[in-house]
């Protein structure tokens, strides 16, 4: 075993909040595996899951907030958008940075304000969009430019909003594919083809949603959406078209494996990156990319309500 970099900067501590079945399979896991970070507690507002997650890291379970503040640097989130926009607010007014799932907020009032409350504090932010951490989208965006591309899509298929799925939570299950796929697919054309200025959308967030996103590059793309298609495994694919080729991304190529080897490089991008902007370097996947992506999605989602 190699021993520590003793010049190398101690791992920061973050504390959870949440203990459900993401915190348990994702982002406990994520911060408990170091080097950069380390999980340091954990609360949720049911006290025998926050303890049974912390015993199974060996770590605290905060009793309340202010002692899960008091026990970290940072915080990262595991709970519904909505909560999230709440208790993130007071963990960055308790100076704590926080790093946060997509989407950051239930509406855009609540995205809006988390923005204006990071901002006032302070203090850093990073989203977890899980795919722009993968080293092959890093390599597909890298090599967009000699296309010269002029338009594209993105389909993103998954069983998040199936009743009685591992991911069928109460907020999926009420809003579908809009909220919780399409802040990936918005992200990976707008970091394609350029800013998104406006969307039109059609469809049932319950069942298949489709987006038309027009570019400050004047490049088009489309975008369809289901949470409720049984897909394993589901995934983000991005096709974009150019003057000079097509390039295609599919994160769910490859056998599991492979798969598994690509997410844990991911995951130690996420977690190197979120310990270095804490330390002082911006991350362009902060709250005001996430908060771009609720307008996006805020206009989407009127357009469907207004169908």
């Amino acid at each position: 075993m190699t021993d520590p970099d003793p010049t190398s900067p101690p791992p920061l501590r973050v504390g959870l909040v949440g203990a459900g079945p993401w915190a348990q399979i994702f982002t406990a896991p994520l911060l408990a595996a170091g080097p950069h970070c380390a999980l340091a507690a954990v609360w949720a507002r049911r006290a025998d899951a926050a303890e049974a997650l912390a015993a199974r890291h060996g770590v605290l379970a905060a009793h309340d907030l202010d002692q899960l503040f008091a026990s970290c640097d940072a915080v990262a989130f595991a709970v519904p958008p909505d909560v999230q926009a709440e208790l993130a607010a007071r963990a960055v007014r308790a100076g704590r940075h926080v790093l946060l799932e997509k989407p950051i907020a239930m509406t855009l009032a609540g995205a809006e304000a988390l923005a204006d409350a990071v901002g006032s504090a302070g203090v850093r932010s990073q989203v977890v969009l899980t795919n722009r951490y993968l080293p092959s989208m890093r390599e597909f965006l890298a090599g967009l430019p000699p296309l010269h591309p002029f338009g594209g899509r993105a389909a993103f298929f998954g069983g998040g909003a199936i009743p009685g799925s591992w991911f069928g939570t109460p907020w999926r299950l009420e809003q579908g594919a809009l909220l919780d796929l399409g802040p990936h697919a918005l992200d990976a054309v707008d970091a394609a083809l350029g800013h998104v200025t406006s969307v039109r959308a059609s469809g049932d967030s319950l069942r298949m949603v489709a987006i038309t996103c027009e570019h400050e590059t004047g490049a088009v793309s489309q975008i369809s959406l289901s949470a409720t298609s049984p897909v394993d495994p589901g995934g983000l694919v991005v096709e974009i078209v150019g003057r000079g080729g097509v390039a295609v991304l599919d994160t769910a190529a490859g056998d599991a494996a492979s798969r598994a080897q690509a997410y844990g490089a991911a995951m130690a991008n996420l977690t190197a990156e979120f310990a270095a902007t804490v330390r002082g370097e911006p991350h362009p996947l902060d709250v005001h990319r996430g908060l771009h992506l609720q307008r996006l999605l805020d206009r989407a989602q009127r357009e469907l309500l207004a169908a």
